[in-house]
């Protein structure tokens, strides 16, 4: 047992955001499966908005991923993820809002869910989800490209911070999808990034406790059909 406990499921894409970060910080954790709880009192006890991650560190309770990921890099030991610059900061925070924003919604949200998750679970994707998200996925991705210099080893620079943390397993998602391998082709700044990412040790060792759960269904997702799905 630790006194830090990361409540979720483990395909999420903002649990894995947690993961990373306490796994580079070298912070042990227990990883609580909320999978079979989604949705019920238990959870929503700890997630009021009926989502995930939570964070409890020797009962201090939090959630929101960019509270847990702050809270994390302040709180405990091992390598700063936030740079000391504040105009730096500053694009840290840039991009953290810009997954949520631009990212996520339409890489995940709208097109991971409609090409990955339905179908594990059988049911149809919704041609007209895939088709709205895709010119937004394009103005992301070129945003990315443009940002990542030639002489840029991480988003801010020679600093590997939240923000990379942030990005990377939304651009592992979509590349789960073959409109994504597509898009990705056209981007190498974004690939050579992601050849990078991918090398951290964090990053390693969190997709090894992802791996037996990918590809397989997410039972609580059937309800997403009428609670989450867009409609166009």
């Amino acid at each position: 047992m630790t006194d830090v406990t990361v409540y979720g499921f483990p395909i999420s894409t903002f649990v894995n955001i947690v993961r990373l970060v306490l796994t580079h910080k070298e912070v042990a954790f227990d990883f609580h499966d909320l999978e079979p709880e989604m949705g019920s009192p238990t959870h929503l006890s700890l997630h009021p908005f009926n989502r995930v991650p939570i964070l409890d560190h020797a009962g201090f309770r939090i959630y929101e991923t960019s509270a847990i990921a702050l809270y994390v890099d302040e709180v405990f030991d091992g390598p700063a993820l936030q740079p000391k610059d504040l105009r730096q900061r500053a694009r840290m925070y840039q991009w953290i809002s810009a997954v949520s924003s631009y990212y996520y919604p339409y890489m995940s949200y709208h097109l991971s869910h409609e090409r990955l998750i339905y179908p594990a679970l059988g049911i149809a994707p919704d041609e007209k989800v895939v088709a709205h998200a895709l010119p937004r996925i394009t103005v992301a991705l070129d945003v990315m490209e443009r940002e990542l210099h030639t002489d840029t080893v991480y988003l801010l620079g020679d600093q590997l911070t939240l923000a990379d943390f942030f990005v990377l397993p939304t651009m592992t998602s979509l590349s789960m999808t073959p409109e994504g391998q597509e898009m990705l082709k056209s981007r190498p700044r974004i690939g050579a990034w992601r050849v990078r990412m991918e090398a951290q040790p964090a990053v390693t060792k969190v997709r090894a406790t992802v791996a037996p759960h990918s590809g397989k269904p997410v039972e609580h997702a059937r309800k997403w059909v009428k609670t989450h799905r867009p409609r166009y």
